[in-house]
């Protein structure tokens, strides 16, 4: 069983940065291709960014393509996004989810473990 846990998540002005943390438990850690999702209440949660297994291939929604950056230390059992320019549509609950395979996915349902969740706000 793998626990995923977020940090860094907060009230931030618009065009500011934060950067996002999920530590992962477990010692398979690097087998798993990891992603970030967000949702807000009302919708669907929506897919942010993904990262394979050991972290050569990555993939973006177009919402956040050049503005949010996704890599992992896999050393340290831990995944990040960077969130840079942020834009007051950038506010919901971002989770990170862990896949037992390698391969990215941009489907919420190909995930096997998710986080709790860190809100993030983004004021205009």
């Amino acid at each position: 069983q793998v626990q995923l846990v977020e940090s860094g998540g907060g009230l931030v002005q618009a065009g500011g940065s934060l950067r996002l943390s999920c530590a992962a438990s477990g010692r398979t850690f690097n087998n798993y291709a990891m992603g970030w999702f967000r949702q807000v209440p009302g919708k669907e949660r929506q897919f942010v960014a993904a990262i394979s297994s050991g972290g050569g291939s990555t993939s973006y929604s177009d919402s956040v393509k050049g503005r949010f950056t996704i890599s992992r230390d896999n050393a340290k059992n831990t995944v990040y996004l960077q969130m840079n320019s942020l834009k007051p549509e950038d506010t919901a609950v971002y989770y990170c989810a862990g896949r037992r395979y390698s391969s990215r996915s941009y489907a919420s349902s190909a995930y096997d473990y998710w986080g709790q969740g860190t809100q993030v706000t983004v004021s205009s």
